[in-house]
């Protein structure tokens, strides 16, 4: 398969590493709106050729695939003009920043009788069906956390009155998008739909949202999902029940799962997750693409991930279209 990139972060790099380690795949083309930027970043990268013309690469009959890395708020426009074109699209989380824009690229890709998928790692390691195979030995679950922060490198900066894309507001950017995202797909996964969501966030004056939190309901038991881009944490998540409970660690992009039942001893399974973790997903989007039906469940887990957020964001009047400002007050919304 021959790949084409949108993007220059360093998501990309390490999707061109894991990608170098996969059988059958090629690099075809590095695209930026720059011609600058897109001749660096494929020399950088390796790439057969440069592209800066979106259009030109949608049309390029030597491209049978793109991944998509730009900021969320291209995701819609650059999906739509790949698939058009007739290309499978691997676009990363958030695959579009609302849940309609989401139903209406699924609805063209099918159309299209190609394949859309977002790259969102977790759903493609090998511990999903691990954890799914132990859970009954759970007992009824009664409770489970989903914890995610990390420090973003450019909250420094934001700080001193430099604002960049991960805290630029008009990009469709912010904590619940960027890192809760992982929070809310796990909780997805493994429970459904809620039935009841209550959330908060935190916010900058006139920027996106920096941290928050959700706690989720479902017949038996609640599910609190926290996640920050103004701090770091190590806590793994944690689902409880009435027989005892698992540890998933690190979060999101476990390695190692911790089962403790009441009265046996704790039993730790490595995970078999790969160094170049996102190499899972990029052989499972390849295997799809030859049926693009099989990526149905992946789908709906996108759709429902993107739905919740939606409410989340309604809730605390996360709003993508804010004037970008210096920071100077924090505020936080229960």
């Amino acid at each position: 398969m021959r790949f084409a990139v949108i993007g220059s972060n360093f998501i990309v790099d390490w999707f061109v590493s894991a990608a170098k380690a996969c059988e059958g795949l090629t690099l075809r083309a590095a695209y930026s709106r720059a011609q600058k930027q897109a001749v660096a970043n494929a020399e950088k990268w390796d790439f057969q050729t440069a592209c800066w013309e979106l259009d030109r690469l949608a049309l390029d009959e030597h491209v049978d695939a793109v991944y998509i890395a730009s900021p969320n708020s291209c995701h819609f426009d650059q999906v739509e003009r790949m698939l058009l074109g007739g290309k499978h699209v691997l676009c990363e989380k958030p695959l579009a920043p609302t849940a309609g824009e989401c139903e209406t690229l699924f609805a063209l890709a099918e159309r299209q009788n190609l394949l859309l998928m977002e790259a969102m790692r977790p759903a493609h390691l090998p511990a999903v069906p691990i954890l799914k195979e132990r859970l009954p030995e759970l007992g009824t679950l009664r409770f489970a956390e989903f914890p995610f922060a990390q420090y973003s490198s450019r909250y420094q900066k934001f700080q001193q009155g430099i604002v960049e894309n991960a805290f630029d507001p008009t990009l469709a950017n912010g904590t619940l998008l960027d890192i809760g995202v992982y929070c809310i797909h796990w909780m997805v996964m493994l429970f459904g739909k809620p039935t009841k969501i209550t959330s908060s966030a935190s916010f900058f004056d006139r920027s996106i949202d920096v941290c928050g939190a959700a706690l989720c309901d479902y017949p038996s038991m609640q599910v609190s999902a926290r996640y920050s881009k103004v701090h770091q944490s190590e806590s793994p998540a944690v689902i409880e029940g009435e027989n005892g409970y698992i540890t998933l660690s690190p979060f999101p992009i476990p390695r190692k799962l911790e089962l403790r039942l009441r009265g046996v001893d704790p039993l730790v399974l490595p995970l078999d997750t790969e160094e170049l973790d996102m190499r899972h997903e990029i052989l499972h989007f390849m295997e799809m693409a030859k049926d693009p039906g099989l990526a149905k469940t992946y789908q709906a887990w996108t759709l429902e991930t993107l739905r919740i957020m939606d409410e989340i964001r309604a809730q605390n009047n996360i709003n993508f279209r804010i004037d970008r400002h210096i920071p100077s007050l924090l505020i936080t919304r229960l």
